[in-house]
């Protein structure tokens, strides 16, 4: 088996861990075939799942299926890699602000692989500086909402064709 061939295997067993993770979460208010991707399209369910708090167990698999480094979500979620440590240990829930945050950095996550279909191109356009977005990389601009929202509007205007 070639290193593509282990990397679509473990993405994928990834993504089905995601979709299980999704749907024990959410088992509540549970949909008939809910998906990690369709998740993202029921702004009322990712409510809930925020303002529970995402446990480390989804945050891990997100983290996991994510183009963002440890360093990364330490700085978006702004708090220290140690400090992320011991969410690790100790298993624990985060904070509805935390998970705002981890939601919204996973639909980032989610659009840019429907958009660019890899996470290696996904990771090169969010490191690489974007007229359209100032000339700052994408990656730059997610650390805060309004950030966010801009580089999902560039993300959705490259889906449908329109370059600035």
């Amino acid at each position: 088996m070639s290193n593509l061939d282990l990397m679509k295997t473990k993405e994928i067993k990834i993504k089905d861990k995601l979709d299980n993770a999704i749907v024990s979460l959410t088992r509540r208010q549970a949909q008939k075939n809910l998906t990690y991707s369709k998740f993202f399209t029921n702004k009322m369910l990712m409510i809930q799942v925020i303002r529970e708090g995402v446990p480390y167990s989804l945050f891990n698999l997100i983290q996991l299926h994510s183009p963002f480094s440890e360093n990364d979500w330490a700085n978006f979620l702004d708090i220290s890699t140690k400090s992320l440590q011991r969410y690790k240990q100790a298993s624990k829930q985060f904070k509805p602000i935390l998970s705002e945050k981890i939601i919204e950095m996973a639909e980032v996550t989610n659009v840019g692989l429907d958009v660019f279909g890899s996470m290696e191109k996904l990771k090169l356009w969010l490191d690489t500086p974007n007229f359209s977005l100032g000339s700052l990389k994408p990656i730059e601009l997610l650390k805060d909402s309004y950030g966010k929202e801009m580089v999902m509007g560039e993300l959705i205007r490259i889906n449908y064709g329109i370059l600035a």
